[in-house]
Parts: C-alpha cells; structure tokens; sequence
C-alpha cells in the first residue's frame, strides 16, 4: 500500500472479512467493495486455492451467504502477477509496468473482457492495483 494512506473499514465490512476467513481457513490481507456491489478478497500468497475450494465450493457458499457477488485475489509484491490473479481466469499474453503505467498484452477474444462496457473493468483493475502499488494508468494492448 502507498506509504501515506489509511484503509478504514467500517463494521458492517470487518464482519464480513470475519466471515470469510471462517468460513474459508484463508488469511485474509484486505477486503473492499468493488463496481457494481462485487466484494473483493485479497487472500496472503499461496492461500488462493484454500479460500476458493475445490471447484469454487467456498466461493459459492460466501456468495449464497452474503447474496453479493464475490472475487478472490491473490497478493503478489510482483505487479505482473498480481495483474495475473486480478484478470484471472482470463489471461494476459504479457503485463508490462513501466513509469507507473502497466500495460496488458491480451489476445483478441480476452481483450474485450478486459476492457469491459465504456472501460468499467479496466477502472475496475486500475483501482485495486493504486490501492497498493503506484501505478498511474492501466492500458490494455
């Protein structure tokens, strides 16, 4: 995370992340709500597959739990891989960070998806990725 900054969570969000590390075994790093009222987990390194289960059993008993949609991701100090468990399970032939701009090499059928409607899932990357790393823009190639 950026040096200066603090993350504040309110109650209703701790109970949640509470939740979540019960009802999966994972450690949990951060937890914040995205677009459209999707949750995202940000699970420790090597915990993604525990927080998933098998088939994404867990995932599915978190949503039917909480009726919100939900997205696990696994921290990475690396950007490229970290680029990787935000996209997934789309993948990217290539990420590239440079100067603050990371840059995301994608075949022809994953570059829409990550672009999304009018851009939002691009945002949608760009905003989890400055919440710890310093980036200034998010390009899809």
């Amino acid at each position: 995370m950026p040096a200066n900054s603090r993350i504040r969570y309110s109650s209703a969000l701790i109970r949640v992340m509470s939740f979540f590390e019960s009802a999966t075994g994972a450690k949990l790093r951060d937890c914040f709500v995205g677009q459209n009222g999707l949750l995202v987990f940000v699970v420790e390194p090597a915990q993604y597959g525990l927080a998933v289960g098998r088939n994404g059993s867990k995932v599915k008993h978190i949503e039917n739990a909480l009726k919100r949609r939900v997205k696990v991701v696994e921290f990475s100090d690396d950007i490229p891989s970290f680029v990787d468990g935000i996209i997934r399970p789309l993948k990217a032939n290539e990420v590239v960070f440079v100067d603050g701009v990371v840059t995301i090499k994608a075949g022809p059928e994953s570059r829409g998806y990550l672009i999304g409607r009018g851009g939002s899932n691009l945002r949608q990357i760009e905003a989890v990725l400055k919440r710890y790393f310093p980036v200034s823009e998010v390009r899809v190639a």
